[in-house]
């Protein structure tokens, strides 16, 4: 649960210029087309330990509710990619549901992969949305 309310949620998923400063493993993201004002295409360089790439994600909004992406075009080590997030309205909160699926052109344990998957961007989602908005540590986990 994020203690913010849904469209505020959105807003830092949507603001990918932002993302260097608080998605830890992303360098630089550049929106490269729009569609009713939202990124449609967006690419990506990546620091994330021993995987390191530069790919682009192809997205598709439905408005604050939810949003899913896939790989338009593979990096050198990323080669699938595919996730979103759907956002529910909680009393005041967001129920985030969070889903990531990205496979490496270079084998890695599934344990560490899956945990990757997880912390790469939700957990962080969940921080900076509520130092935004004032309300840091009083929400609970997401769910997924």
């Amino acid at each position: 649960m994020i203690a913010a309310p849904r469209a505020a949620v959105m807003a830092v998923i949507a603001d990918f210029a932002a993302y260097p400063q608080w998605a830890s493993a992303v360098r630089v993201a550049e929106v490269l087309g729009q569609e009713d004002g939202r990124a449609s295409r967006v690419r990506f360089t990546l620091d994330a330990g021993v995987v390191k790439d530069t790919y682009v994600l192809g997205y598709d909004w439905d408005g604050d509710a939810a949003v899913h992406w896939h790989l338009a075009e593979p990096g050198s080590v990323i080669s699938a990619m595919n996730g979103g997030y759907l956002l529910a309205d909680q009393s005041g909160a967001t129920e985030t549901t969070y889903e990531l699926s990205v496979d490496l052109k270079i084998p890695m344990p599934g344990l560490l992969k899956r945990r990757a998957e997880k912390t790469i961007i939700d957990t962080a989602l969940k921080n900076r949305v509520e130092s935004r908005s004032g309300a840091a540590g009083t929400g609970g986990e997401d769910s997924t």
